[in-house]
């Protein structure tokens, strides 16, 4: 973890505690698999936290953020311990699964993450950012949370996602000039990362206030 990043010895604990936890949760109820676990560090939290590399890179305000089908908490726990100023949510359909980030934000002392239990398109939306991990094909995920953000759409990707967004740009009729897509392994060493993706879809912000009408 402090091989690439910079973090405070608050969050190299709460970081350290992550894969204790999750041990702890899937012996009873199977949120990881043990071949995953096994890969904990490399696996799920360096994969989340590219997305935490593109904001810092970037230099974006990252506001209030949902976290659609966050399944144990993923992306959106590791996010959450890497910007404590940020409010996340963190929503699922999958009731167990909400039950172990509850849990798990508690335990590490997270008051910047609300689990949700729900669908998200029953969400009233408001966010700055939506973001996942690979829960969808991005044109079918594309419609579901179109309408909850002002920001833009981080997405954790593996294979052929070029290929993908440009179906998404006919299906959705979305700008290809709108995408922007990272290799992660040019972030990071480990070869997993050799076909991960972040794939960021920003809407256009304007360039200046609406001016007020004269009544």
């Amino acid at each position: 973890m402090e091989r690439y990043f910079d973090i405070t010895p608050r969050q190299k604990e709460q970081f350290a505690a992550l894969k204790p936890l999750y041990e702890e949760w899937n012996a009873r109820i199977n949120v990881i698999s043990r071949k995953d676990m096994d890969s904990f560090e490399e696996h799920h939290l360096l994969h989340s936290l590219a997305i935490a590399r593109y904001v810092r890179q970037n230099d974006i305000a990252f506001g209030n953020v949902l976290d659609v089908g966050t399944g144990g908490g993923f992306p959106g726990i590791p996010l959450a311990i890497m910007f404590p100023e940020t409010r996340f949510t963190l929503c699922d359909s999958i009731g167990k699964k909400i039950k172990v980030v509850a849990a798990v934000a508690e335990a590490l002392g997270l008051e910047n993450v609300e689990p949700v239990w729900c669908r998200c398109e029953t969400l009233p939306g408001g966010y700055d950012w939506i973001v996942s991990r690979a829960v969808t094909d991005f044109s079918k995920f594309f419609p579901l949370v179109k309408g909850l953000y002002s920001r833009g759409i981080m997405y954790l990707k593996g294979g052929d996602v070029h290929s993908e967004i440009s179906e998404c740009c006919r299906q959705c009729r979305l700008s290809p000039s709108s995408f922007e897509i990272c290799r992660i392994r040019d972030w990071y060493e480990e070869e997993f990362f050799d076909e991960k993706y972040l794939v960021i879809n920003q809407k256009a912000l304007p360039l200046h206030s609406p001016k007020k009408r004269n009544n």
